[in-house]
């Protein structure tokens, strides 16, 4: 399985996505993806799931499919947990909801701070500051991410985690946190896929020694409500997984592979989720990768640019 380097330790280039997998099955699938031979969990306090995916991966070491110390787990501080007082228990309480004692990678899930919610109030407490209120909406706290870094830091120096990134981060903003950066960004985590390529971020964040992970890699607009577009139906992929003898979803991955990234795809279905993770018996030429590359779009699904407004009445742009 090849890995990519990182500040401690390396990081395995095909993890699985915990993004919507339900309460009710993510243990056994967690389980099931261990056994298959993924060692790269990606999940977020967000995801609320995150108890669920720590009965996975005990299960999963209690019978000897794997050790702890083989498995990349990845976490996410999530919005409401910016303020400085609030980060090492944000992360604490993940720690304690997967069953470890440290984390690979914890990074920041947005460049977003929201007013602070506690555990007992509401966890995972998502977007809306009161979901019973009137008038919902964001309400935003003043937490500079200077702050904010500092305590993920302290999160290293602990040996709670062992390396920290950012995800959502533009070229400005990775510009600035490397400025004031102890501990440097081990990793960046965007959207990355066919539909959206992100050329320039992706060439700074590699020249800065920042390792790239691509959420949403296949490209598949449904996971957003967007039905009209999925890079796996696109002729040339299709094409060319004909004529490598691959499925199009492991064209789509190579595809990002090769781009030096790392990818996180996320399926619930026992052969895809077998199939995305062998991506290394087969490489893309220059001109197949470079018909890939025309299927570039700037299409962007996971704005908060847009779905902030539209599901939470409130403004948010933050790649404008």
């Amino acid at each position: 399985m090849s890995v990519l380097p990182l500040t401690v330790g390396s990081m395995p280039v095909v993890g699985y996505g915990c993004w919507k997998v339900g309460t009710e099955k993510a243990a056994q699938i967690v389980e099931k993806v261990l056994g298959y031979g993924y060692r790269h969990l990606d999940s977020a306090c967000d995801y609320g799931n995150e108890k669920e995916v720590g009965e996975g991966i005990k299960a999963a070491i209690g019978k000897n499919i794997c050790k702890r110390e083989d498995i990349f787990v990845t976490s996410k501080l999530w919005n409401t947990y910016h303020a400085k007082e609030n980060v090492i228990p944000a992360c604490q309480r993940t720690l304690s909801d997967l069953g470890l004692e440290y984390l690979d990678l914890y990074l920041i899930h947005f460049p977003i701070s929201l007013k602070f919610v506690p555990f007992e109030t509401r966890y995972p407490p998502e977007w809306f500051h009161d979901p019973n209120a009137e008038d919902k909406k964001m309400v935003f706290e003043d937490s500079p991410i200077h702050e904010t870094w500092r305590e993920m830091e302290k999160l290293v120096e602990l040996g709670l985690v062992k390396n920290i990134g950012v995800s959502n981060f533009n070229c400005s903003l990775l510009r600035d946190l490397l400025t004031y950066a102890k501990v440097k960004p081990s990793v960046l985590q965007i959207e990355l896929h066919p539909y959206l390529q992100q050329q320039k971020l992706v060439q700074f964040a590699k020249a800065s020694g920042i390792v790239v992970t691509a959420f949403s890699p296949m490209g598949h607009g449904a996971s957003y409500w967007r039905e009209d577009f999925a890079a796996v139906k696109e002729k040339v992929i299709l094409d060319i997984a004909a004529a490598k003898k691959v499925q199009p979803g492991q064209v789509v991955l190579r595809w990002g592979v090769q781009r030096g990234c790392a990818v996180i795809p996320k399926s619930e279905n026992d052969q895809r989720i077998r199939e995305n993770l062998d991506v290394e018996g087969f490489s893309l030429a220059d001109e197949e990768m470079e018909k890939i590359n025309q299927l570039e779009r700037n299409l962007r699904f996971n704005d908060p640019g847009v779905f902030c407004k539209l599901a939470f009445n409130t403004d948010c742009p933050i790649w404008e």
